[in-house]
């Protein structure tokens, strides 16, 4: 296959596995390797923040604005070990750092010190090729950018919970950067109108990009605010853009702005209790526009990527009592786990929804070798457990509001 060349020239030949998922054959599964404990750390040290140390886990190079500091001597060619400042600790430009760093593996800097930091903020380009990570996640940057979208694997569910049909008009309210929409697009063949909105205009020209990139002409991008897409008089639709009569979409998906706790990789946790909390009644606000712009017989799915009970199945159930002639529905495929415990909902109503929690997975290590030997099935089944944190919930409205 293209893509396992492609991704073999990264490290030096390395075969990496690519596996059909058994349940969705638009779906190409790349376990990551790792982690691998036999990296010799150099002396010459990169630190990077902790978002930037997320990305390198993920497959990423180094980018020069997410490099903190690095050794006095460090020359361009030079091979560093680069780590993590998990605790934001270390100071701009700083020539050592002895405070709590996680090592991320080895990489050849592009640039000496000097260029780096007399430079900042003017540079932008890659600073440390990474060629030696503890986890091997291979970029997928340029690597069949026409035809292949890197995604979470329930992300990628999502849009075949929401099964859009060709000829549809659906609404994808919260679409950021467009990997939700553009999937959904293509499930429809191109044919019908996906209409996504976001309210922050270079998200927007993201999801526009992805569309032209993927060769997709269904997509209609907005940059407009989700809790205001209802059109609260009656007058004519205006040609098409927000905001919407109401019942003007067949399905609508909202992949609701969380708290994120399902997130991985996650090195550093800054959240407050106040934050965490702050987003049920924004998440309340879209799902009510949601149902108002739905179509009698429509199907609405509701996502997210956290964890919390708050965000997911009290909202379900928040959702059924406020909506009546709203139904929970059960959902194909049916690749994550069960609904959790302490909403109310019953034990059928549980079984209608999907979390998917990589705590149920015992961490544990591989190689190149292990996932060459193991069976697909096992394979499969490993990726569908190990994934992000995420929730979803499918609804129908039965009748007009």
């Amino acid at each position: 296959m293209e893509e396992n060349r492609c991704l073999e020239r990264q490290f030096n030949g390395l075969s990496f596995p690519i596996l059909q998922h058994p349940d969705l054959q638009d779906v190409l599964l790349i376990p990551v390797i790792g982690p691998r404990n036999n990296i010799k750390q150099q002396p010459c040290e990169v630190i990077v923040g902790a978002q930037c140390g997320n990305a390198v886990l993920r497959g990423a190079h180094v980018y020069v604005p997410g490099i903190v500091s690095a050794s006095k001597f460090m020359k361009g060619g030079d091979v560093v070990s680069v780590y993590s400042d998990i605790k934001g600790k270390c100071k701009k430009g700083a020539k050592e750092f002895d405070g709590t760093k996680i090592f991320l593996g080895n990489g050849i800097s592009e640039l000496s010190r000097k260029e780096i930091f007399s430079r900042f903020p003017e540079l932008k380009g890659i600073g440390v090729r990474m060629t030696d990570p503890v986890y091997l996640s291979p970029s997928f940057d340029n690597v069949l950018p026409s035809y292949l979208f890197l995604q979470n694997l329930p992300s990628a569910v999502v849009s075949h919970v929401l099964d859009p049909q060709p000829g549809e008009k659906i609404l994808d309210l919260c679409a950021a950067p467009g990997g939700k929409t553009t999937h959904i697009a293509a499930l429809m063949r191109d044919q019908g109108e996906v209409i996504a909105l976001d309210k922050i205009s270079n998200k927007v020209e993201k999801i526009k990009q992805n569309a032209l990139l993927l060769g997709l002409n269904s997509i209609r991008a907005f940059c407009f605010d989700g809790t205001k897409a209802l059109k609260l008089d009656m007058v004519k639709d205006t040609d098409g853009e927000p905001p919407f009569l109401p019942e003007s979409f067949d399905r609508i998906l909202l992949d609701a702005p969380c708290s994120g706790l399902g997130q991985r990789p996650n090195m550093a946790c800054t959240w407050t209790l106040k934050e965490v909390t702050s987003y049920q009644p924004l998440q309340r606000k879209l799902f009510t526009v949601a149902v108002e712009l739905l179509k009698p017989g429509g199907v609405l799915v509701y996502s997210t990527c956290t964890v919390t009970l708050a965000e997911n199945e009290e909202q379900v159930a928040w959702a059924l009592k406020t909506f009546p002639h709203l139904q929970l529905q059960r959902q194909d495929p049916q690749i994550g786990g069960e609904g959790m415990l302490g909403a109310g909902l019953s034990s059928e109503q549980l079984k209608r929804l999907q979390r998917f929690d990589p705590c149920v997975v015992p961490s544990q290590d591989s190689d190149t070798g292990s996932l060459r030997d193991a069976r697909i099935e096992d394979t499969s089944w490993l990726a569908n457990k190990d994934c992000i944190g995420f929730f979803i919930a499918k609804f129908v409205k039965c009748r007009s509001t």
